[in-house]
């Protein structure tokens, strides 16, 4: 083979081989979109319909990548009895995720993806009882409560799942 053709016949495999790359780099990214679509919790979002902190709430979900459907209803309390949410657990808006696991009150997003991602046997999701202040869609200004996001349990009990501290 003469100089000329062993450099194009380099050139071609480089074009192959870059082409090949760029197409799996194609492939990949493809892939990585259609998985982050299709990854997209989807919570049901049971609310008052005067209720603007719940609104503020189902904002925070979707900017964490949350695929949110509101239900407004004057049937919360009949609803959060079915769901298995006690009393002492309640607090004004409960999410309930395709797989069934019930979401109660301000918990921040990234807890109830975590949850989501493992969720702990025997457990029905998880609450964040009352209306904590400083909580996703409770803000107050500079105002914000330690609180604790407990682990409901299918047997009626709860354990501390994730504290949030406020900054001081």
């Amino acid at each position: 083979m003469s100089y000329l053709s062993d450099k194009l016949l380099v050139t071609g495999y480089l074009i192959l081989l870059l082409s090949g790359t760029a197409n799996a780099a194609d492939n990949a990214a493809t892939t990585e979109a259609s998985v982050n679509s299709d990854a997209a919790p989807l919570l049901d979002v049971y609310k008052s319909p005067s209720c603007g902190c719940c609104q503020k709430w189902i904002d925070h979900a979707e900017h964490a990548g949350f695929e949110i459907t509101a239900h407004n209803t004057n049937s919360l309390s009949q609803m959060k009895t079915k769901s298995g949410i006690l009393p002492q657990y309640q607090s004004c808006h409960t999410g309930i995720s395709k797989d069934g696991f019930v979401f109660e009150g301000h918990i921040p997003a990234g807890i109830v993806q975590r949850f989501l991602a493992n969720p702990p046997g025997g457990s029905i999701g998880l609450a964040a009882p009352g209306m904590p202040m400083g909580s996703p869609g409770m803000e107050m200004g500079n105002r914000r409560d330690d609180y604790d996001v407990l682990l409901l349990n299918s047997d009626g009990s709860s354990t501390i799942y994730a504290q949030i501290i406020a900054a001081k």
